[in-house]
C-alpha cells in the first residue's frame, strides 16, 4: 500500500485527504508521463466519473492537469467505472481515470486509475505519482503555445459501452420481470436502458441521484430496500449496484441475497458445461466463503486465491489466462468480456445462466451452503508488531486446530486503516464469535489494541 493509494485507487475524504489541488498534481504527473511515450502527437486520456457532487470538482482540477502537461483529456463525463476501462482497451487510450469512492457515502471520493488495457496501473506508476505529490520529484515542465491540451467531449464512448452490453447476451429477457437498484450512481444512467432494451420488464429504485444520495441507504451495500421490492412486487429477480457500478450483489424472487461468491460458483459452474471456463478455474480472494470452495470440490471446478482487491484477481486471471474471478462483495471480472469488474456486465451474465438453464436464481443459488461468518476489527498501534507477536501467533494456531476442516480463521491487516481483521468462517455463528474473540482477547490482553 502506498501513502495515497490503496487497492482501489486514491480515496479520502473529498477536499481534506483527497483534494482539488493534489487531483491537479494528479493529472500534471499522468498527462507528462504518459506524453513521454509519443513523439508524433500527444497523450490520450479518458476520464469518467460518478455522480457524487466532488466528482465536477475533481474533474475539473484533473483536467486542469492533463491539459497543461500536454495531454489530451477526453471526457465520458456521468458514467461506470468499467465503461472507462472499455473505452481504454477498445479507443486506444494511454490511460483512463475513474472519478469515484465506489460504495462509500458522498463526502469520500477517489481517483482509480487504468492502464491502456483496462485493469489498474501498476504499482510502480503509482509510486511516482505520490512522489511528484509530496514534492520528492522536481517540477515537471509546462506545455506551452501549441502544445497545451484540450478537453473534449467523448459521452458517444459511454454509448458504445452501452451498447456492447446489449450485445453480450444471446438471448432476449422477454417475460422476465427484474429489480434494478441504481444505488443513485453512475449505473443510474445506464442499467435500465440495457434491461429493457434486452426485453426485461424492468423495475428500477435509486436512479435518481443528486450528488449527496449515492449509496444512502441504497445500493449493494444496503440490499434491503430491493429485497423488499423484489418480493412485494413479484419479481423474477433483482440485481444490485455501487456508486461506480463495477460490483452486483443479486436477489431471489423469495428476496434472499445471492453474493458474488455464489454468482461465481453458479456462473463458472454453467461456463464449465458449456466448454466455456478455461483450466476449469475460478480465481478468488480469501474472503471468499468457505462454502463456495466445498462446492466446488464436490462439482470438479478448480480455484485460486490471492490478496483482498479485484486488481489481484485481475492480475492473477491476466497472468493465468483464466476468465473468471471475483469477491464475495460482487467484484465479478468476466475475462471474455472485460478486465475489470462490472456491475452491469455480471447482471446480464446471471440472468443468461437462469435462460439457458431454465432454473430460477434461487435453484441455482442453493447448490452452494454458505457458511456462517464473523468478521470483528480491531484498530492497534502497530499492525506489523500485533501480527508478530508470539502470543497473538499461537492463539491463531489454536483457532485452526480447533476449527479443523470444519471451518477457517483469516487474520489480516487493514489497507488502509491502523486495523487488524479478525474472520472465521464455522458451523455455527456461536462458534466464530468463540473464535474470534479469543484472539482479540489476546491482542488487547499483550496492549497492542488502541482502546
Amino acid at each position: 500500500m502506498g501513502k495515497y493509494f490503496g487497492t482501489d485507487g486514491f480515496r479520502g475524504k473529498a477536499n481534506e485527504t483527497l483534494t482539488a489541488e493534489k487531483a491537479f498534481k494528479v493529472g500534471r504527473f499522468l498527462g507528462w508521463y504518459y506524453g513521454q511515450d509519443h513523439d508524433d502527437h500527444r497523450a490520450r486520456i479518458i476520464i469518467g466519473k460518478d455522480t457524487r457532487r466532488s466528482s465536477y470538482m475533481l474533474e475539473d482540477a484533473l483536467c486542469a492537469g492533463l491539459t497543461s502537461s500536454g495531454a489530451d483529456a477526453y471526457l465520458l463525463h456521468v458514467t461506470t467505472t468499467p465503461s472507462v476501462s472499455y473505452c481504454c482497451r477498445t479507443d486506444g487510450f494511454d490511460c483512463g481515470i475513474m472519478i469515484s469512492a465506489s460504495h462509500n457515502p458522498y463526502y469520500d471520493n477517489g481517483i482509480k486509475i487504468m492502464r491502456a488495457n483496462g485493469q489498474k496501473i501498476e504499482a510502480e506508476i503509482e509510486e511516482k505519482v505520490e512522489a511528484y505529490i509530496d514534492g520528492e520529484i522536481p517540477e515537471l515542465p509546462y506545455a506551452k503555445e501549441e502544445a497545451i491540451g484540450r478537453t473534449i467531449d467523448y459521452s458517444a464512448g459511454r454509448n458504445r459501452y452501452i451498447g456492447y452490453l446489449m450485445t453480450i447476451p444471446s438471448k432476449a429477457f422477454n417475460g422476465y420481470r427484474v429489480g434494478l437498484d441504481c444505488a443513485n450512481g453512475a449505473s443510474s444512467m445506464i442499467a435500465k436502458s440495457v434491461f429493457e432494451a434486452l426485453g426485461a420488464k424492468t423495475t428500477v429504485i435509486n436512479n435518481q441521484p443528486d450528488g449527496i444520495n449515492i449509496n444512502d441507504n441504497c445500493g449493494s451495500t444496503h440490499i434491503e430496500k430491493l429485497q423488499e421490492l423484489v418480493r412485494t412486487k413479484g419479481l423474477d429477480v433483482g440485481f444490485a449496484y455501487d456508486g461506480d457500478a463495477d460490483r452486483c450483489l443479486a436477489v431471489d424472487a423469495d428476496g434472499k441475497v445471492v453474493n458474488g461468491d455464489q454468482i461465481m460458483y453458479l456462473c463458472g459452474k454453467h461456463m464449465r458445461e458449456n466448454g466455456q471456463l478455461d483450466h476449469d478455474m475460478i480465481v478468488t480472494t480469501v474472503m471468499t466463503n468457505l462454502g463456495f470452495y466445498k462446492t466446488c470440490d464436490a462439482n470438479g471446478l478448480k480455484y485460486q486465491q490471492t490478496a483482498v482487491g479485484d486488481k489481484y484477481v485481475a492480475e492473477n486471471m491476466m497472468a493465468n489466462g483464466y476468465v473468471l474471478g471475483g469477491e464475495q462483495s460482487g467484484h465479478i471480472i468476466f475475462g471474455k468480456y472485460a478486465t475489470t469488474g462490472d456491475g452491469i456486465l455480471t447482471s446480464l451474465m446471471v440472468m443468461q445462466t437462469m435462460l439457458e438453464k431454465k432454473m430460477p436464481l434461487a435453484m441455482m443459488a442453493d447448490e452452494m451452503r454458505i457458511y456462517p461468518q464473523v468478521l470483528k476489527n480491531i484498530k492497534v498501534h502497530s499492525k506489523e508488531k500485533t501480527l508478530a507477536n508470539e502470543k497473538v501467533k499461537a492463539a491463531v494456531k489454536a483457532a485452526k486446530e480447533g476449527l479443523g476442516n470444519a471451518g477457517r480463521i483469516l487474520v489480516r491487516e487493514s489497507g488502509t486503516e491502523p486495523k487488524i481483521r479478525v474472520m472465521v468462517e464455522a458451523d455455527t455463528t456461536q462458534e466464530c464469535e468463540k473464535w474470534v474473540d479469543s484472539v482479540i482477547d489476546v491482542i488487547r490482553a499483550e496492549g497492542l489494541a488502541l482502546s
